[in-house]
């Protein structure tokens, strides 16, 4: 095998952070090529205006007393829309409709729970639709109608557009090494043309598609879903979007569970640094676990065996690896694949199989990888606009370092915290260096005075929201709630253990508040 390049080539998709929030894509992998069912015929159901809360500001109340109608569709769900201000600052103007699909509860009701399952950008409707019936407990169905929704600029709510299909294929074939100026040159020339594309297909929306205007969407929706207080449980970035929620409406804060918590008072560059250390815990943790099988594809140590890994990926650098279907696969999505893998341990046997075709010559496996992260299906279609959109709320959410010298440091420190994966984190400030909207928030710490208890859940070898991130949130939430789990992968509620779920379920359905660190 080859000797590592002195320099790496970056992955042209996602170069600031992993999605944080594969909950829809990795754990429910069987459904993610699933084409949505014809709507049957079952009669609608409306919802009667909802009161007024006190507070409410006078111009949102056409918004907060909106009556809906819910239609059947997607063969046993109801689906909705409600509308929303596109912008806050001016609600008298244009609205936009955000998309609801909902899972009755199946006994005594006790209310709604709105989910969502990260990203940013990623879609509750296809989270409830594709495995809300396997995900969510028999008792928490029975107990609440399971609401997903697309916020604001992903997927059915006026989503964020940018390239098509075609455009996405290629550019997943191709690198820039930008520890050079030719490649970091190259690299945003090809960014200006596409944000050309964004700005030319979602103008509209794009200025619009911050966490606190999504934030406060969800208090339009608790009121339309006839809900006094907001019951929710978010993944992921979910967790980022629950507690600007709980920040912004400590008073109506119901249940609330966040799991795979982000610290929201991050920069993007902490959250990459943190991502970088996860990631590579994670790659090792799989390793370890590829070592007890005969037929794991590497050898040695842990460490041994990973650097096997890098030595294989190495070699796509200069030598892309051609695929049955035409395409080639890059060193970035040689790596995408491995990290896709990383959400959870589900994955690991896929992994395994893959990484042992590629050192015998066939990449195909590692592209099928690939192109789940990518949300491709086989058809060669892209299922969602989860990459448009997780960059477009992004560059509103986080002010970015754009310095090169500064960026350069960056990468160099990713790398050495991860060696396998630090390459894909760096040079976070290109993706919006142009972006033609400043970011209109900042990280910041949230405390939610006044809510009630939030359960905060971290997975300890979490490589996308490492487990000190959760430690954080529960120590800056007023009334936080350490639950912890024991284990790898992303997120726990739905893939964990019995202990989690017992202990959720009963927050949500029996009102019993767990102690404060508890560990399953």
């Amino acid at each position: 095998m080859k000797a590592v390049p002195s320099s790496q080539h970056r992955p042209r998709r996602r170069p600031f952070g992993m999605m944080a929030g594969a909950v829809a894509g990795a754990l429910l992998l069987s459904s993610c090529s699933v084409p949505a069912p014809a709507m049957d015929t079952a009669p609608r159901v409306s919802s009667a205006a909802p009161e007024m809360i006190a507070g409410t500001p006078v111009e949102l109340q056409m918004y907060y007393t909106q009556s809906v109608t819910w239609n059947s569709c997607e063969k046993t769900f109801q689906c909705t829309t409600v509308k929303v201000p596109l912008d806050y600052s001016t609600p008298q103007g244009k609205s936009i409709d955000l998309a609801l699909i909902r899972m009755a509860a199946t006994a005594q009701k006790q209310g709604s729970m709105l989910v969502n399952p990260g990203g940013p950008g990623a879609s509750g409707y296809n989270m409830v639709r594709d495995g809300g019936k396997s995900y969510f407990s028999p008792k928490l169905r029975g107990a609440y109608d399971i609401v997903g929704f697309d916020p604001r600029g992903v997927q059915r709510s006026d989503p964020v557009t940018c390239t098509d299909d075609a455009a996405r294929d290629q550019e997943r074939q191709e690198s820039f090494d930008l520890d050079t100026d030719a490649g970091l040159a190259g690299y945003e020339t090809e960014t200006k043309s596409d944000i050309a594309q964004c700005v030319k297909n979602s103008s509209t929306v794009l200025p619009y598609i911050d966490t606190d205007s999504a934030a406060k969407d969800m208090d339009i929706m608790r009121a339309v879903l006839n809900d006094k207080k907001l019951n929710y449980m978010g993944f992921s970035y979910g967790t980022k979007l629950g507690a600007t929620y709980a920040g912004m409406f400590p008073q109506n804060v119901g249940k609330f569970s966040l799991d795979g918590a982000l610290d929201p008072s991050l920069s993007i560059e902490d959250i990459s640094m943190g991502q970088a250390t996860g990631f590579e815990q994670a790659i090792h943790s799989w390793a370890t676990q590829c070592l007890k099988d005969s037929k794991c594809p590497v050898s040695g140590t842990p460490e041994q065996a990973v650097q096997q890994i890098r030595d294989l990926n190495a070699t796509y650098v200069d030598n892309p690896q051609k695929t049955k279907d035409g395409r080639v696969v890059t060193s970035g999505e040689f790596n995408n694949a491995l990290a896709f893998a990383m959400y959870s341990t589900d994955l690991w046997e896929l992994l395994k199989s893959a990484l042992s075709a590629a050192f015998q010559g066939d990449s195909d496996p590692i592209l099928t990888l690939a192109d789940y992260s990518a949300d491709r299906d086989a058809s060669g279609h892209y299922t969602s606009n989860t990459t448009f959109a997780f960059s477009a709320i992004n560059c509103l959410d986080y002010p970015m370092i754009t310095d090169v010298a500064a960026m350069r440091a960056d990468a160099a420190a990713l790398e050495k915290a991860s060696p396998t994966f630090g390459k894909m984190l760096g040079y976070s400030g290109l993706t919006c260096k142009d972006w033609p909207y400043p970011a209109v928030s900042k990280p910041a710490r949230i405390t939610a005075d006044g809510a009630g208890p939030i359960l905060v859940i971290g997975t300890t070898r979490d490589p996308a929201t490492p487990f000190k991130w959760a430690v954080s949130l529960r120590d800056q939430l007023s009334s936080g709630v350490l639950v912890s789990w024991d284990g790898d992968g992303h997120t726990a509620y739905g893939r964990s253990n019995a202990c989690i779920s017992t202990t959720v379920d009963a927050y949500f359905v029996e009102g019993k508040v767990p102690a404060d660190k508890t560990s399953c």
